[in-house]
């Protein structure tokens, strides 16, 4: 260690209170965070690229400092995908200091990690008080059923209002409007289910239909215009 002369020639003076790091609240146990494998925890980050055309979704499930399970959902970029997949490999394995400073390519899921590692390390995480925290497995839950992103896609202009996409339930293929053209309703296809049906042995067209609903007044309706193309 080298001191520059001014502190060289200092005198000793005692520290006396030290009581070590503030406890954080960790899988409903009280812990002092002094050495990664201190932490453990399931939570989520969400992170953004540079120029701002693409957004992430991290999940990590972390015990004793391990990564044991990454969940990585991505949108608005096409190349954010394939660094997702990368991710998806690595990430699992890492301590969270490895993963926190571990190259991803993408920016969007490099910056979900950092807010990540920002929450589980002051104890903000999804299972702090959950005894034993949460099972690896538990991102998948985010999924649902179909094990698909809950996405949401909306679109509105001044001159022609808005136009509903795609909803948690899934592709939108009709809104409903009333008398006075405002939105009171939508009819969807789940994609997820239909894709299920499909690989039961339902032909196309009997999964689609299988896979549809609405929601709203649908039936009050004066008409139902298709979202992408009226």
């Amino acid at each position: 260690m080298i001191y520059s002369r001014e502190v060289e020639e200092m005198c000793p003076v005692a520290q006396g209170v030290h009581h070590g790091a503030a406890p954080i609240p960790e899988e409903a146990k009280w812990v002092q965070a002094k050495e990664v494998k201190d932490i453990s925890g399931f939570t989520h980050g969400i992170g953004w690229c540079a120029p701002q055309q693409g957004a992430c979704k991290l999940s990590l499930n972390v015990k004793e400092g391990i990564i044991q399970e990454a969940l990585v959902e991505t949108i608005g970029c096409s190349g954010m995908t394939h660094s997702a997949a990368m991710a998806s490999e690595i990430l699992p394995g890492l301590t969270v200091m490895e993963a926190l400073n571990t190259d991803l390519v993408c920016d969007a899921i490099n910056t979900a990690m950092r807010e990540l590692f920002l929450q589980i390390v002051y104890g903000r995480s999804q299972s702090a008080f959950s005894e034993d925290g949460l099972p690896v497995g538990a991102g998948l839950e985010d999924l649902g059923k179909g094990l698909r992103s809950q996405v949401g896609t909306m679109y509105g202009t001044l001159a022609k209002g808005p136009r509903y996409l795609e909803m948690a339930e899934g592709y939108v293929t009709g809104i409903a409007l009333d008398a006075d053209d405002q939105i009171i309703g939508y009819q969807f296809v789940s994609l997820g289910k239909m894709t299920d049906f499909i690989k039961k042995g339902d032909d196309p067209n009997t999964a689609w239909e299988k896979a549809k609903g609405q929601y709203g007044r649908v039936a009050d309706a004066v008409k139902i215009i298709d979202p992408r193309k009226e």
